[in-house]
């Protein structure tokens, strides 16, 4: 988040704040919580990064112009990435999101004048990405399919700015990063940069708990399409994470510590603080993945929903 005038959106994206959770803070005695706002992103989200990272990275080596349209499958956030830079950079986009993801989202990327595509709602993300692959194989020449689930760029984004940016600001103190796992390339790419550093750092996944799991955008590994990008052996500990707890963090995390945060980053919150809990000392950071007004529309009874 850079102050001052830029010449396009796309230089606000990283350099994003991270802020002390005092007040969460309270429940594990003599260790530091820190969560990184990704939703000072100019999309509201941390998908802003690996999304403008694939644009220009198939810009650069031309597998993406301006004659071909970007299509990709999206619980949400990255499909407001991509929108936003899309309108920014002159590229059409088509995006195809199962039914049910939030009424908010689906405002937000049409308002840049993408295209919206529903795959089956009770198929959740691995639907759509069949759907998409369908659409890609019947059109190759149609469109660029950046396909955020097997793209390197995806975790190389957060290896040179979300695992740099959080070293910068935490240095040495930090002791421990842990997120969750959705398509992997936050968690991939952080860890990956966390790990060169030259005093060990642990690294843990979160992952929902259940199959039938009501935390948007995070998958559960052993039910669905395992992305590509994603290596089981770079975390040090997988943790499974409940739903009801994740939502009930993130309304925590807006009444006490004045952070409105959506439902993985609560969930990254509470998972976060069950480490805290295990440690005398330490410096544990999270991922605020997005804000908590994109998950509006779905009501309390919903919390068992299948995304």
């Amino acid at each position: 988040m850079r102050h001052g005038a830029i010449e396009s959106i796309v230089e606000a994206v990283g350099n994003t704040p991270v802020v002390r959770l005092r007040s969460i803070e309270r429940d594990c005695p003599g260790v530091e919580l820190w969560l990184k706002l990704e939703y000072a992103n100019p999309g509201g989200s941390v998908k802003d990064r690996p999304a403008l990272q694939m644009i220009q990275d198939a810009l650069a080596d031309g597998r993406l112009t301006k004659d071909k349209i970007l299509i990709d499958a999206t619980s949400g956030n990255t499909g407001v990435a991509y929108s936003l830079f899309g309108a920014a950079l002159g590229i059409e986009v088509h995006l195809v999101m199962p039914l049910n993801v939030s009424k908010a989202r689906k405002d937000i990327t049409q308002a840049f004048g993408t295209k919206l595509i529903y795959s089956d709602p009770m198929e959740g993300s691995d639907g759509a990405i069949r759907h998409v692959r369908d659409l890609v194989a019947r059109e190759p020449d149609r469109y660029f399919y950046p396909d955020q689930y097997s793209n390197p760029s995806n975790p190389r984004a957060h290896y040179l700015g979300t695992g740099r940016e959080i070293l910068e600001q935490l240095g040495d103190r930090i002791t421990h990063f842990a997120t969750g796992l959705g398509t992997s390339g936050t968690m991939m790419g952080t860890t990956r940069r966390l790990k060169e550093h030259d005093r060990p750092i642990r690294c843990v996944a979160f992952e929902p708990n259940d199959a039938l799991h009501g935390l948007e955008g995070l998958k559960h590994m052993a039910s669905s399409l395992v992305p590509a990008i994603y290596d089981a052996t770079l975390p040090d500990e997988i943790i499974g994470l409940p739903t009801e707890e994740g939502w009930d963090m993130a309304d925590r995390v807006a009444r006490e510590e004045g952070l409105h945060i959506g439902h993985s980053a609560g969930a990254n919150v509470y998972g976060a603080l069950q480490i805290a809990k295990t440690l005398d000392t330490g410096c544990v950071v999270t991922i605020a993945c997005d804000r908590g007004d994109r998950y509006f529309a779905p009501m309390r009874w919903e919390k068992k929903y299948v995304w």
